[in-house]
């Protein structure tokens, strides 16, 4: 297997899969196929995780079934009951792309930990495996963002992975509680700067630099979101580069 020799992160606030014209399913959208653009493969090894919905069986088949048609290699990793490969590693290390699907960031951080897949997940990125998700699936790259992971009401979490040296911010335009919230724990330090992204929007990180925002809805944005003196933060408007459905 050839690679870039690159490190690639897609982190997507949301708009990863759309509703499908068939009966109760989904179909991948173009972010997801700016994420397999990166591998530089014809037929890209696409894997699959779903540990933030508890490796949910129908959400994994709906997975499944959202890349018909699309000229991919298809495999997935759950952690319930137990690992469904042998070695978890290793299938990271054979895949192209990986995607990791929104749930509960806070599980899914403490399951990957428990089963050292973290650190997995960061030898491949360093290997140049995409690695790409949206929701808990972005947050968890990052130092941290803000959740529902305990409830209705957001809370800040900074539990996050850390290859990329930033918050995060998800479903930005869409959960009224989002953009605040991250302001004020900028302000006070809890998290560090860091960027965030609407409905629609992918944030592209090569390595740990920040290269641009791509969306699938015109008029959605990215923002980075930085701390100034005496507890205040600005806020940037980043405009995306507008992916061909």
């Amino acid at each position: 297997m050839t690679r870039s020799g690159q490190s690639h992160i897609l982190a997507i606030g949301g708009g990863s899969f759309r509703p499908s014209r068939r009966h109760n399913q989904i179909e991948a959208s173009a972010l997801l196929r700016y994420a397999l653009d990166l591998t530089g493969q014809d037929r890209p090894k696409v894997g699959l995780v779903a540990t933030a919905m508890g490796d949910s069986s129908d959400w994994t088949l709906k997975m499944y079934g959202a890349f018909a048609g699309w000229d991919v290699e298809l495999s997935h990793l759950t952690v319930f009951p137990m690992p469904n490969v042998a070695d978890p590693r290793a299938w990271m290390l054979e895949q192209d792309v990986i995607y990791v699907s929104g749930g509960s960031v806070a599980n899914l951080m403490a399951l990957w930990r428990l089963h050292g897949l973290d650190e997995a997940f960061e030898e491949a990125w360093r290997a140049g495996v995409v690695l790409s998700g949206q929701s808990a699936g972005a947050l968890c790259w990052h130092v941290g963002g803000n959740t529902d992971s305990f409830g209705p009401d957001l809370r800040v979490w900074a539990e996050g992975m850390a290859l990329l040296p930033y918050s995060c911010g998800v479903h930005y335009d869409s959960d009224p509680q989002r953009r605040q919230l991250l302001h004020d724990s900028v302000a006070s330090g809890e998290l560090p700067m860091g960027y965030a992204a609407d409905e629609g929007v992918g944030l592209h990180y090569v390595g740990t630099e920040f290269i641009q925002a791509v969306s699938v809805e015109p008029g959605a944005y990215a923002y980075r979101v930085e701390s100034e003196s005496e507890g205040r933060v600005k806020e940037f408007r980043i405009e995306p580069r507008l992916l061909t459905p």
